[in-house]
């Protein structure tokens, strides 16, 4: 699944230009152009990764840093900063106020595509690597190979996919709606339940009759892959 940028930027040229070069770049992105409007997107689909305009009409940019900072559900999704402020003072008010990283416009696309990279292999080393590896559970990406405890574990393409996107942030709680546009795709219709119905396969093949069960229902939000809960 390609990394999704969220790009938060009044400016409709500028939100243009990022688009166009992330997505050259092989990652997904959604827009926003209010502080507002990009903590109803984060709500709606979590990134992988902000890019925050400093200067947006009436909730700032370093306000949105903040608020993502105080919920523990987007306390360590990554941020940079891009704003027409150079001066030292301001580039520590934006790390301080827990921005990952600080572009000063005007910026080369290229620059900020490095920096996207940068910013991602720190924050989610899963990114660029070929394995996963979370408790007892290994995926071979390349191969499409999964074991557990050392044991081979068969997998059809959608569990393969699931069991993916839950062990690239375990921990994280995905509801129903978030997992269908992950695993699924935006595009295609399918019922929430269809998620249920792949999460049990998705445990029987991975739990057999003896391992403990490492994927958390949470009530009325959705699953999870939680190495505590078992």
């Amino acid at each position: 699944m390609k990394p999704l940028i969220l790009i938060v930027e009044d400016e409709a040229p500028q939100a243009e230009v990022l688009h166009y070069n992330l997505s050259k770049a092989d990652f997904r992105t959604s827009i926003a152009g209010t502080g507002e409007d990009a903590l109803v997107k984060v709500e709606e689909e979590q990134p992988d990764l902000v890019i925050l305009d400093w200067m947006l009409p009436e909730l700032s940019g370093l306000e949105v840093c903040r608020r993502l900072r105080s919920k523990k559900e987007t306390r360590g999704l990554p941020v940079i900063m891009l704003t027409a402020r150079g001066e030292e003072g301001d580039r520590i008010r934006g790390l301080d106020n827990g921005a990952d990283d600080y572009v000063v416009k005007p910026f080369l696309p290229s620059e900020m595509v490095a920096r996207v990279r940068a910013v991602l292999r720190r924050a989610r080393p899963a990114l660029s690597e070929d394995k996963l590896d979370y408790g007892d559970i290994s995926i071979d990406l390349l191969e499409h190979k999964v074991t557990r405890n050392g044991t081979s574990v068969h997998l059809g393409p959608t569990e393969f996919r699931l069991l993916t996107t839950l062990i690239e942030r375990p921990g994280r709680v995905f509801s129903r709606e978030q997992l269908l546009d992950l695993v699924w795709g935006r595009n295609i219709h399918v019922e929430e339940r269809t998620v249920d119905v792949h999460i049990r396969r998705l445990r029987k093949a991975l739990n057999g009759e003896k391992m403990p069960d490492l994927i958390r229902t949470v009530r009325g939000a959705g699953y999870s892959l939680d190495a505590e809960k078992a």
